[in-house]
């Protein structure tokens, strides 16, 4: 039997599938619908939903409150969930992941930064991961190309750039299920999988 992860605050599934590929048995939970989400799925709030019967817990709090995409006017529309998120995971005892963009970084304790220069992906997507219960060495970024952006600027008015075709950041990400939009809020599963194999490879140690 497959052990049983859960994808708290899911969006559209980018942790999810690095966990399925990794081995586990995904569920996934996020407030909103999400119709393209790829493996079991319930509407609810990650900060209720129970917690019980899952061996590895995933969570990426909404990044709004602090994102530099989020006009500093607007970012006190948005709490922080990081704390109660931890909160509620440490009472649940089993081993999890906080995941965040790095702007929210000093929320984080102890994280790791992963990047897709790492992992051999055309995109940078930095972020930050703190990890319980979970031990993992990282390499360093290697920026030696111009990366494809896939960051919300699509729906911009403000400093223009060059856009990306949303299959160019399919290609770059491995969110090749999501849509244009989806995306902006996605992780590359490249990330979860390397995360989620190292726990597994730990606990099999155990």
């Amino acid at each position: 039997m497959k052990p049983r992860a859960l994808d708290l605050f899911c969006c559209a599934g980018g942790a999810g599938m690095g966990l399925y590929r990794a081995g586990f048995d995904v569920t996934g939970v996020d407030i909103n619908n999400q119709p393209h989400y790829p493996f079991k799925f319930r509407i609810a709030d990650a900060l209720k939903y129970p917690l019980e019967g899952f061996d590895f817990i995933w969570a990426s709090p909404p990044c709004q409150f602090g994102s530099q995409l989020t006009p500093p006017s607007h970012r006190a529309n948005h709490k922080n969930l990081i704390p109660a998120t931890r909160d509620r995971l440490l009472h649940a005892k089993v081993p999890f992941v906080i995941e965040n963009v790095p702007s929210t970084r000093r929320h984080l304790k102890n994280p790791i930064k992963l990047c897709g220069s790492m992992f051999g992906l055309k995109v940078r997507r930095h972020r930050f991961f703190e990890l319980h219960d979970i031990f993992l060495l990282t390499s360093s970024c290697a920026h030696t190309y111009k990366p494809v952006l896939i960051s919300g600027t699509h729906r911009r008015t403000y400093e223009p750039r060059y856009e990306y075709t949303a299959q160019e950041c399919r290609d770059a990400s491995g969110l090749d299920w999501m849509t244009r939009s989806e995306m902006d809020e996605g992780i590359p599963p490249a990330y979860s999988e390397y995360i989620g194999r190292a726990w597994l490879a730990q606990a099999a140690k155990q």
